[in-house]
């Protein structure tokens, strides 16, 4: 109750009206530093109250009647989420750790355990279960009643509606539709041909119509930033609850009647990424939620527990670095991209133009073990044409994008004929930096393929072959990201040319020659690179 989520997502439920939700709180006073008085002095019953939450208080939490009672009557309540109120001892019948703090964070002990047996008048065996006891929590027979009778009620739900109850089987299962196939290769086949010069945060807009109108189970969100990080679409209305607690029906672009699918989640970004998690657990959806990437820092617990739980979510994180500009270097993302890279079982993903964003939105929702962040640009990027490559032609074109990286272009195609003298590796933004040092690399008569990196952490688990005609041996590479430089040193670089310290406040062109991103210092870094 002291950690700030408890506000974040319980406030949300109050105005989300959960009549469904019964939270029990163990009101014992105590923590492992002791008491709580000191440092902990809220109304949590007032606190609840005030969140539109229905609140049944002093409840005696070792009465078993009277906590069945208390969820008996929590049951009742259809509008309102409910708190029950549970005082108890910690380390009850302990007869010197009792309402201490030892017996929060420490076992009791062989002494101990002894005299709270005899104190609480407990002479059964450690793990014998008392015949009486055992019957009372059994609940198998019952449990089999309930599933039967679900089972029978599904069953008719299949005869009446067949097509209604396979979709729902569908989604329960996490199975993506069987025209995702070709939604996904229409929204990459449209960016490419259309060809726009737009930021990836807009690319992540054009992307989500197609997959948005394609996908019913996607439900999105932002934390207070819709305009932001553009999460919504027309298939998308924003969800809304009415004063009965109901959700509000919007007409959808086809004029059917539907719950809307995108939450104003607030300035909430903790309680949104635990929120996706859960709605993952649930199962039926498939969430995605939108801030700054700056603020990915508040939901770095939430991520890291999808990964963990190997949830599909996906994390839209947009004005991802240096180049949003003015707004200083509280919200310019340094350590960001690396950090989030550093987390096992996370798909991290910076797209470098339209085509690229929509792979990643691809690549995401077939990600149905792990959970996948896009971090996406404010400022526009101009589209990179997917050119072919004699030398390397399975690593090229719009199929080896969901592949993390690929060449993109090659010396040929800024007309020369001499062979590779170095590599230029890019993300998201930087990529059109890269190009353009590319072009004045060759008027320096020195010949450089571009690869286009959106996706180290997919990059990463291809074939030795593969990654090895991305980035052949025997080559130079230089790394080029408006990000910490640490973690491309592992792809043998011999320079990086990325940012280890905080931005600045200033138009975003002068914090790029500020920081050394013109292709005039990445070709004096090849350069260099080619000298030593």
């Amino acid at each position: 109750m002291m950690e700030g989520i408890s506000h974040e997502a319980c406030a949300l439920a109050g105005a989300w009206k959960l009549g469904k939700l019964i939270a029990l709180y163990d009101d014992n006073g105590i923590s492992i530093d002791g008491k709580v008085a000191p440092w902990f002095i809220d109304n949590t019953a007032q606190r609840f109250a005030a969140y539109g939450w229905n609140v049944i208080d002093a409840v005696d939490g070792h009465d078993a009647a009277a906590v069945s009672a208390a969820i008996a009557r929590a049951k009742t309540s259809t509008d309102k989420p409910t708190l029950i109120v549970c005082k108890t001892a910690i380390g009850k019948g302990s007869p010197n750790r009792a309402n201490t703090s030892k017996a929060h964070g420490e076992p009791l002990g062989a002494e101990e355990i002894k005299l709270t047996r005899e104190a609480l008048g407990w002479p059964h065996a450690p793990f014998v279960i008392p015949k009486d006891v055992y019957a009372a929590w059994d609940a198998k027979a019952a449990g089999r009643e309930r599933e039967q009778s679900w089972n029978q009620r599904f069953a008719a739900y299949q005869a009446a509606h067949p097509a209604l109850a396979k979709e729902l089987q569908r989604r329960m299962k996490g199975e993506l539709p069987k025209n995702f196939v070709q939604t996904a290769v229409n929204a990459v086949v449209a960016a490419d041909t259309k060809r726009d010069t737009v930021a990836s945060r807009k690319a992540s807009q054009i992307a989500l119509e197609h997959f948005t109108a394609g996908l019913p189970e996607m439900l999105g969100g932002s934390a207070d930033l819709t305009g932001s990080n553009l999460t919504n679409t027309p298939s998308t209305p924003a969800l809304r609850i009415d004063a009965a607690g109901e959700v509000v029906q919007t007409a959808d672009p086809q004029g059917h009647m539907v719950g809307g699918r995108h939450i104003n989640y607030g300035v909430r970004e903790f309680g949104m990424a635990a929120i996706m998690n859960g709605v993952a657990l649930h199962g039926g959806f498939i969430p995605y939620g939108g801030t700054f990437l700056t603020f990915s820092d508040y939901s770095r617990n939430a991520i890291r527990m999808a990964a963990l739980m190997k949830l599909r979510v996906v994390h839209v994180f947009t004005h991802d670095s240096i180049g949003l500009g003015e707004d200083g270097p509280t919200h310019q993302s340094i350590e960001h991209a690396a950090s989030l890279r550093l987390i096992p079982n996370l798909d991290v993903w910076r797209p470098g133009d339209t085509a690229e964003t929509a792979v990643a939105w691809t690549v995401a929702l077939r990600n149905a073990a792990k959970p996948t962040a896009l971090l996406l640009s404010r400022q526009n990027i101009a589209y990179a044409v997917k050119n072919e490559s004699a030398a390397a032609p399975t690593a090229c074109g719009l199929d080896a994008i969901s592949k993390g990286a690929y060449v993109l272009s090659e010396p040929a195609d800024v007309g020369m004929k001499r062979k590779t003298q170095a590599v230029l590796i890019a993300t998201g933004s930087e990529v059109q930096l890269a190009l353009a040092a590319q072009k004045l690399l060759a008027q320096r008569n020195i010949a450089a393929r571009v690869v286009s990196m959106p996706s180290t952490t997919t990059f990463d688990v291809q074939s030795t072959d593969y990654k090895e005609s991305v980035l052949p041996k025997g080559l130079p590479r230089v790394a080029v990201e408006m990000g910490c430089s640490g973690g491309w040193w592992k792809y043998g670089c011999a320079a990086v040319v990325g940012i280890d310290t905080y931005g600045e406040s200033a138009p975003a062109p002068v914090l790029f020659q500020h920081f050394g991103f013109t292709p005039e210092n990445v070709a004096d870094t090849v350069q260099a690179a080619l000298q030593k």
